[in-house]
């Protein structure tokens, strides 16, 4: 389905016209991959900024100085979280 630059495209006729699908996002189109008629991805001409690197190129944000730390890894515990507020609360 062709909605003016925007294409619909399901992912088995993606993977059969791969190269005439990537040939139409060289030509400046954005392609919008479904699952069963459900949007999962857009490829996108590479020229074309994203959102986030529209924001940056304002100045209206800034990237991350540091990486963010990972999640703690979980304690191991025994009883459900109702007995261990209980717990805590003696």
């Amino acid at each position: 389905m062709t909605t003016g630059g925007l294409v619909d495209v399901g992912i088995r006729e993606l993977r059969d016209g791969l190269s005439r699908h990537l040939a139409e996002v060289r030509d400046g189109r954005t392609i919008t991959v479904t699952d069963h008629g459900k949007p999962i991805a857009r490829i996108v001409p590479v020229e074309r900024l994203t959102a986030l690197e529209r924001l940056v190129a304002e100045g209206r944000v800034r990237r991350p100085k540091r990486r963010k730390r990972p999640a703690p890894i979980p304690t191991p515990t025994d009883g459900t979280v109702s007995d261990l507020v209980a717990e805590q609360r003696r």
